[in-house]
């Protein structure tokens, strides 16, 4: 396999995370691919940083934060520029087994109507932990796939290559072709769903996601954002999802809506988690106010 893959990392505000990041990217076995770390306009002299320990890495400075989807972009069409026949998406917040990209190259050799693949994915700090394997749809709630084995332990039941609904941003391996053909990522969803957008996008464009279980990544879940339950996560998770549905499930609108206030609002309020009930709210009235891009 020599087809030139470019990982695209994007950084913000986390260049301890990157540094760890590129050098397990530094360790794959495959032949032929360049890191380029994406500088989001972070505010905590992280392109400094960077560049003085990887002075032979390709670093491109944003000027601000464009969210995952704007800084993502930026590195997507340099790498297209340089003749990439693959991105690579991957989270900052990660280390990779020596042994992922190959798989996901492989997976997506092995046939032309394959655009995504995606790894399986496990927690960081226990690796024994899926986080993520693949995708699946439930028939009331079509618009929110949902992570196959979220926080089983791994026992081999999810180690066969198989077609997926939805891979996450997190290790997402794109071909030239599709995005030549659908586009990129939506900017204007900014942080969140951007990812799920643009699988969907693929799915109607007739391209087939596959999930490559010898490809494993290693997150830490959340580090950029502050954690799984910040107040940035619930603004954009909530506004997101209802600009996602709007735009691919319209039908289900208001069955959306109603999930989005009871999960994202009254819940936190009954855990007594006001700022993050709040940020929600604030989503769903941006929403509905036509705010995009970044907003909190």
């Amino acid at each position: 396999m020599n087809k030139l893959v470019y990982i695209i990392i994007l950084n913000w505000n986390g260049f301890k995370d990157t540094i760890e990041c590129v050098k397990s990217c530094s360790k794959l076995t495959y032949s032929h691919f360049r890191i380029l770390v994406v500088e989001n306009g972070s505010t905590d002299n992280s392109e400094t940083v960077l560049r003085e320990h990887f002075p032979n890495i390709e670093i491109i400075q944003t000027g601000s934060n464009l969210g995952f989807a704007g800084g993502n972009n930026v590195g997507i069409r340099h790498a297209l520029t340089q003749g990439a026949e693959y991105v690579w998406l991957l989270n900052n917040d990660t280390t990779v087994d020596e042994d992922a990209l190959p798989a996901l190259v492989g997976t997506a050799e092995s046939d032309l109507s394959i655009g995504m693949v995606g790894s399986k994915i496990l927690l960081y700090d226990k690796q024994e932990t899926i986080w993520f394997a693949g995708a699946l749809h439930t028939p009331d709630r079509p618009y929110r796939p949902l992570h196959r084995g979220f926080l089983e332990k791994d026992r081999g039941q999810y180690d066969e290559t198989v077609e997926t609904c939805f891979i996450t941003g997190c290790s997402l391996l794109v071909k030239r072709k599709l995005i030549e053909d659908i586009g990129v990522l939506a900017e204007e969803l900014f942080l969140y769903f951007e990812d799920t957008d643009w699988c969907t996008r693929a799915k109607a464009g007739n391209w087939r996601l596959m999930y490559s279980p010898p490809s494993r990544v290693f997150h830490k879940v959340s580090i950029s954002v502050g954690g799984a339950e910040s107040p940035l996560m619930f603004y954009y998770s909530a506004r997101n999802l209802l600009y996602f549905v709007k735009r691919h499930f319209p039908d289900m609108f208001y069955r959306a809506l109603a999930h989005d206030v009871f999960e994202f609002v009254l819940v936190n309020i009954k855990k007594g988690r006001m700022t993050a009930a709040m940020a929600a709210l604030k989503g769903i009235v941006d929403f509905f106010m036509a705010r995009t891009g970044e907003n909190i």
